[in-house]
């Protein structure tokens, strides 16, 4: 490295970016830019300029010049102390060491944290098998759990030991940067054969990329669970923060960052040529965005910006994608699906003023079928249009074996994997026992119950919340616990002493008439004044600043007009939108301290302000428009500078992965009804919007589309349609359906009145078949101001045959099956079970389910996760279900809580019994797991599955509920 910032960037073009990043921050020119004047060497410093030129502005808001300063210096000494520092590429360093962030996550010391505890164990070898040992110190510190969407810190996942895929995979990228090695996170933002989505990791080595599981060790690169699913992807992506010049395709340019496309490395792909015209047929300038379907929503893969041509190009898969096109005033839009065997496609943009013009714009989408000499299967009637469509994913791939270990090399990564989860499971022993709570709840003079749910969740940041506790008054104690319980669970994990006790202090005047308030009104004080979160912000302290901000009469007159404190804040911080990636990041009192901020980030600010002065406020729930509560209505808080309503995806790119709960709702927080069913009245200009949707089988395909035919499958399985799962809601704003945020799995929304704002919305409904197909219908209508509209929500069905994978079992199976009392004895002795027919082997009364399990990996959890997502289905089911692990020892791994009722556990002891399956079912390969099978009553495999397969457990519901229509 020279010693000018070079690294194939333009210097002059981030010069630019600098300054024009410290005029944004002038505020806080002080705390973030003298640094510079005290760094003497010349490579510090201009790699700190780089960070500052490309860093989200919410950054330059939450942290203070020295902690960049201090990140860099450890970054530089690194790359000195590990031998394979020299030989990495300055613009690879530049990309993919030096960035202290990798996506959304709170940020911390991690990286220097990491080197002292990880460095010397991998100092002597080489990249490779640094990147490998690596992993295994992550699976040691950290595994697997479904959670909510915010990402937690590098650290945090340490202290918790648990995270989600995607903090995973930025825990791993950490400690990989953390001892010099290049590393990046990759997405596929969305499956297209299923509804979820993955991250991973991508390590840099002597001049290649590997991919490799996060916190998923295997013995060799370029191996994981994902492989197979990755073959389906339509992208697969990762974001740089700079300005590109690498030789991967760029997909997505941004101010601060870029996307690129790595869909070639795990997929076949294709070119996609679009072109934008006009209503006059001349090319236009034009945004699009291919969506995926996933979760019930058309979901957008990547943002395009065509040429003056009105032409872009994406490289992506061999499936569907719905194109959506949009003027960049938002005035004119187009949509279309684009099919797998199609490589261009003309998009024409129109009007969309009016509902009819809104069906024009959209007169593209094709049918089910795929002939464009076939009109869209569209309909009508007085106020709502419908378009009927299906989309394919890529086809499923051939079953392939990984690489070939040998059986030393098999125990050997075997017993690594066990000696991790022993380091990390010890390191859960720390954590308080129920006796240690119980303990303190006495000590406290608080419920052990409701102590014991916050102390527990909290697992390593218990202590934290002990030291809290212990360091309040006594007094303060069960307001306390009440100020923990108003948040999300999961913050409990990282919430600091700091911050509990600025939150318990500024809220402390407010509490005086709790006494005598009804049980309402102490609803609204804990939700909407009580609780510190607003969104999906970082929690940190913000009431003694924000209401320091202010003298007492001013004080007085927000309370009185809450509108006059909006007014206020915008006097005071700047708007300044399409920034950076995530909006409405800044904690409240950061964004009022550098003074520039986006619509959400001064939403946030207004309802945190707002509960600093005790005046109850939220983020209205479908558009997450500011609001305050005022003599029992909820106003909403108006800015002139910006629309009358504003709508942001804000951190929300994860949101189809939140966990559902006993109901079908997500945490109680997110839901705005109060316990005892009163409400809130909005005076707001609004309309109403009542979805009618009976009980339907989500799990029955097999049967024609007619109004009874969901009453024909198992009635266990009847339940109201879930939001995210089964349908979704969409205002059209600025040219682009923005779909409402009801609560991931809520089997409320529909039948109940929702207040919504005017304007023209589309109604998504899918049923995702088990090929990964999904046959949908869009309903387009209109909401006015004061009007309430109905809307039938229906759902397609389609007739599935299901195949025979094997016409039998084998006899170590159907011993199993005796063994565990699911199969009845017949007439013959157990020694010739293995010429026995059906009949001779014994009765199946029911289908069975049969998997074999590995409770400590990943594929495992996923659908371990699944089933219990889909625990209202299972419920009251009579089919058995056989677990069957390798050894004793992993059922303590199992989470037996999570299973359905009528699972039995048992073991295959050197998986002999799966060994043997191969012999009659030619695509189980090796002893990968998870197995899952259905067998029927006639000892017939008629579903099979290796590895994990996003959906297996919706997929097993459908197949069982098809059998009983067989019989």
């Amino acid at each position: 490295m020279g010693n000018r910032l070079t690294y194939g960037l333009d210097r002059s073009r981030m010069m630019k970016r600098l300054q024009w990043k410290r005029k944004q921050a002038s505020q806080r020119e002080q705390q973030l830019f003298t640094v510079l004047d005290h760094i003497s060497d010349v490579q510090e410093r201009e790699l700190l300029e780089y960070l500052y030129a490309y860093m989200p502005l919410h950054d330059l808001a939450d942290y203070d010049g020295e902690y960049f300063a201090a990140h860099v210096r450890q970054v530089l000494e690194t790359r000195k102390q590990m031998s394979w520092g020299a030989t990495i590429p300055d613009e690879i360093f530049l990309q993919y060491v030096l960035p202290y962030r990798v996506n959304n996550e709170n940020i911390d010391n991690s990286r220097a944290v990491i080197y002292k505890l990880l460095a010397d164990r991998v100092r002597a070898l080489s990249m490779v098998e640094a990147i490998i040992e690596t992993n295994y110190w992550c699976h040691e510190h950290a595994t697997y759990t479904g959670t909510d969407i915010r990402t937690v810190s590098p650290l945090t996942i340490m202290r918790t030991a648990l995270g989600r895929c995607g903090e995973q995979s930025t825990f791993t990228v950490t400690a990989l940067r953390s001892i010099g090695i290049p590393a990046r996170q990759c997405y596929t933002p969305r499956w297209a054969h299923c509804d979820s989505n993955h991250a991973w990791v991508e390590a840099w080595a002597d001049g290649k990329w590997h991919y490799l599981g996060a916190c998923e060790p295997e013995q060799v690169l370029d191996e994981g669970w994902f492989r197979l699913p990755a073959k389906r992807a339509m992208l697969v992506n990762t974001r740089v923060p700079a300005d590109y010049v690498g030789p991967e395709e760029v997909c997505s340019t941004h101010d601060g960052y870029t996307e690129i496309n790595l869909l070639d490395r795990y997929a076949a792909t294709k070119q996609l040529q679009i072109q934008t015209i006009n209503e006059s047929g001349q090319p236009c300038v034009a945004e699009v965005q291919c969506q995926q379907y996933n979760a019930a929503e058309f979901y957008p893969l990547a943002t395009l910006l065509t040429d003056e041509q009105g032409k872009v190009r994406l490289t992506t898969g061999y499936g569907d994608l719905l194109l959506h096109a949009r003027t960049l005033d938002g005035a004119f839009m187009g949509e279309s699906f684009v099919h797998s065997e199609q490589t261009s496609t003309l998009l024409q943009l129109k009007s969309t003023t009016t509902l009819d013009q809104v069906i024009q714009a959209v007169g593209n989408e094709r049918s089910d079928q795929r002939t464009s000499s076939i009109p869209p299967s569209i309909s009508t009637s007085k106020s709502t249009y419908t378009v009927d469509w299906r989309v394919q994913p890529p086809p499923a791939p051939v079953p392939e074996p990984g690489p070939e270990v040998s059986e030393k090399d098999r125990q050997l990564q075997e017993q690594r994997v066990r000696e991790g989860t022993a380091i990390r499971t010890a390191y859960e022993h720390t954590f308080l026992t129920a006796e240690d709570i119980e303990q303190y709840a006495i000590h406290w003079s608080l419920p052990v119950e409701r102590l014991c749910i916050v102390l527990h969740t909290a697992r390593g940041n218990d202590k934290e919340l002990v030291t809290f506790f212990e360091q309040i008054e006594p007094a303060q104690r069960e307001l306390a616990l009440q100020l923990l319980e108003s948040m999300r669970p999961k913050d409990w994990q990282d919430i600091t002493y700091a911050t509990l006790k600025d939150h318990l202090d500024g809220v402390l005047p407010y509490v005086h008439n709790l006494a005598t308030d009804s049980e309402q009104q102490k609803q609204q004080f804990q939700r909407y004044i009580l609780c510190p979160r607003i969104h999906m912000e970082m929690l940190a302290p913000y009431r003694q600043y924000l209401s320091g901000r202010w003298d007492i009469a001013l004080q007085q007159q927000f309370r009185a007009q809450p509108q006059q404190l909006a007014e206020q804040l915008q006097q005071e911080v700047t708007l300044l939108n399409d920034v950076d990636r995530y909006s409405g990041m800044a904690t409240p009192a950061g964004a009022h301290r550098l003074g520039v901020v986006d619509s959400l980030s001064r939403a946030i600010l207004f309802v945190a302000a707002a509960r600093s002065l005790g005046i109850p406020a939220r983020l209205e729930p479908l558009h997450l428009l500011p609001q305050y509560a005022q003599d029992g209505r909820w106003y909403d808080a108006y800015f002139t500078d910006e629309p009358s309503r504003h709508s942001s995806r804000g951190v929300a790119e994860d949101a189809a992965n939140e966990l559902p709960v006993e109901g079908g709702a997500t945490v109680e927080w997110d839901s705005e009804r109060l316990a005892d069913g009163a409400e809130l009245e909005s005076i707001s200009n609004r309309g109403y919007i009542q979805i009618e949707a009976g009980a339907w089988d989500r799990y029955d395909n097999g049967h024609s589309n007619d109004s009874d035919s969901s009453n024909n499958g198992n009635s266990s399985n009847t339940l109201p349609p879930a939001y995210y799962q089964d349908f979704t809601l969409a205002l059209l704003n600025n040219g682009m359906y923005e779909t409402l945020q009801f609560p991931y799995g809520d089997q409320n929304v529909a039948g109940r009145v929702h207040e919504v704002l005017p304007g023209s919305y589309r109604l998504t409904a899918g049923t995702r078949l088990r090929d990964g197909s999904v046959l949908g219908r869009f309903t387009f209508f209109e909401v006015k101001p004061g009007q309430r509209v109905q809307v039938k929500l229906e759902l397609r069905q389609a007739n599935e045959n299901i195949p025979v994978y094997a016409p039998s079992i084998s006899s170590s199976l159907k011993l199993k099956l005796l063994e565990n009392g699911i199969a009845e004895e017949g007439n013959t002795d157990k020694e010739n079970i293995n010429i026995g027919t059906g009949s001779e082997f014994g009765a199946l009364t029911q289908p069975i389910v049969v998997a074999w399990l590995e409770p400590e990996r990943e594929p495992t959890k996923h659908v371990l996760r699944e089933f219990a997502e889909s625990e209202q289905s299972w419920r009251g089911r009579d089919e058995p279900m056989l677990l069957l692990l390798q050894a004793q020892s992993e059922r303590a791994l199992l989470e037996t809580n999570i299973l359905p009722p009528q699972a039995v556990i048992d073991e295959d002891p050197a998986l002999s019994v799966l060994h043997d399956l191969s012999e009659t079912l030619p695509q189980i390969l090796g002893d990968q797991r998870p197995v899952v099978l259905i067998i029927d009553r006639s000892l017939r495999i008629r579903f099979a599955v290796q590895g994990y397969k996003p959906g297996t457990a919706s997929d097993l519901l459908q197949v069982l509920d098809q059998l009983k229509l067989e019989e």
